[in-house]
Formats: structure tokens, sequence, C-alpha cells
């Protein structure tokens, strides 16, 4: 229970953090974060969770992660659903909060509430091949530095903050094209709230994601891990 309690505040923090500063503070021309913050406002909640509760939960906050470590066989299959749910959960929690948030404007417009998209609700109307590959590529890439990061020789202390780096960098690649998932409980959560295509649209933002995380796990497992593992 301690670990799906962890798993739900992690969850909640990386979307009321990382959709949070899209939704509220990237909306000010003049003075606003634009996508540079918005992407290390969304590595720092990863950075600032992962040392806060890695050592209860091993910080996932992502349904991807926990697949993506299960098929490196770093993550045992009893726990699997139990992660996912939670993560789900915190997210619409965390989504519920900001919705209040945001709300608490006169005369507020919140469009696409930071949701994820392809084609007419891409930001850069980018097409479905293209959000496909993104996502995909973009949540390998994390796993590799998830799994790598964690591997037992990897120097003690750091994973936190490489973990953290990398999803900046995911951000700052990806933002223009699907307003960046890899992470199907982030999308979930705001889809809910912005409806409409966005929903239509958020089968994909499970589909990439978890096949980009087996992809990793195979990959990690029998190609960079030694036998043992």
């Amino acid at each position: 229970m301690k670990k799906l309690v962890a798993e739900f505040i992690g969850t909640f923090w990386l979307v009321l953090g990382g959709c949070g500063s899209a939704v509220l503070a990237a909306g000010f021309p003049e003075l606003g974060i634009g996508f540079v913050g918005v992407s290390f406002a969304f590595g720092l909640t990863v950075l600032t969770m992962a040392y806060a509760i890695g050592h209860i939960s091993g910080c996932h906050l992502n349904p991807a992660v926990t697949v993506g470590l299960w098929m490196g066989g770093r993550f045992e299959s009893k726990d699997v659903i139990g992660y996912i749910i939670a993560q789900v959960l915190g997210g619409l929690a965390g989504a519920a909060v900001l919705y209040v948030i945001a709300t608490g404007k006169a005369g507020v417009e919140l469009g696409g509430f930071a949701a994820n998209g392809y084609g007419e609700a891409s930001p850069g109307g980018y097409s479905l091949t293209a959000a496909l590959v993104t996502e995909v590529v973009m949540t390998f890439m994390f796993l590799m530095i998830i799994l790598g990061s964690t591997y037992p020789e990897a120097p003690a202390g750091f994973a936190g903050i490489a973990i953290g780096l990398g999803l900046v960098l995911i951000h700052l690649i990806s933002i223009p094209v699907t307003n960046t998932s890899v992470n199907p409980a982030r999308s979930t959560s705001q889809a809910i709230f912005a409806g409409g295509i966005y929903l239509q649209q958020l089968w994909l933002f499970w589909l990439a994601p978890i096949v980009g995380a087996i992809l990793a796990g195979v990959v990690h497992k029998n190609f960079l891990s030694r036998a043992k593992n």
C-alpha cells in the first residue's frame, strides 16, 4: 500500500506540476515560460519525486515505465496492475486540482488543457505517423535512460538527475509534435478534462508509449544487462 500511495502522490505531482506549467504559466507571452519552461517543469517533477519516493516505490509515475521495467526483468508481475491504477488515479487527481485552479479566472478558455494529440490536435499540426514514431522513440529512449541509470553498476545516487534531465530533453524535442506524452497516465488525466478530439485520440498515447517501453525493456535485458539479470 505504501508503494501505491507513493505512486499516486508522485503522478499527482507530475501532472499538477508539468501540465500546470503549460496551462497556467505558459500563457503569458511576455513573462511566460514557453516550451523550455514546460520541459523543465516536467523534468523537475520527476527529479524531485525520484528523491522523495524513489526509495519507497521506485518512482515510476508512468504506466509505460512500469511495463518497461517489468519487460526488462526489473519489476515483479504481481505489482504491475496496481501501479498502473495508482498512477492513473494520481494523474486524474492532479488534473482535477489543476482544473479547479485554472477555472478560477473569469472568462478563461482551457482549450486543449495540455492534452496530447496529432493532426489538428497536434501543436504543430503533425500527422498520426509522426506522432506515433515520436512517442515510440521518445519512450524507448526514456526507458533506456531509466534502465541504464538505475543499473547496479551505474553511479549511485545520480539516477534521478539523469532521468529528470532526460525527460526535459524529450519534451524539448516532442512538445511541437504531440505536446509530449510518453506517459499514458498523464495523457489520460488531461484528455478526460479536455474531451472531444483529445479523448478520441487517447488510444495512441497508450499504445505508442507502451510499445516503446516494451522495446526498451527487451533491448536492455538482452543486450545491455548481465545474463543473471
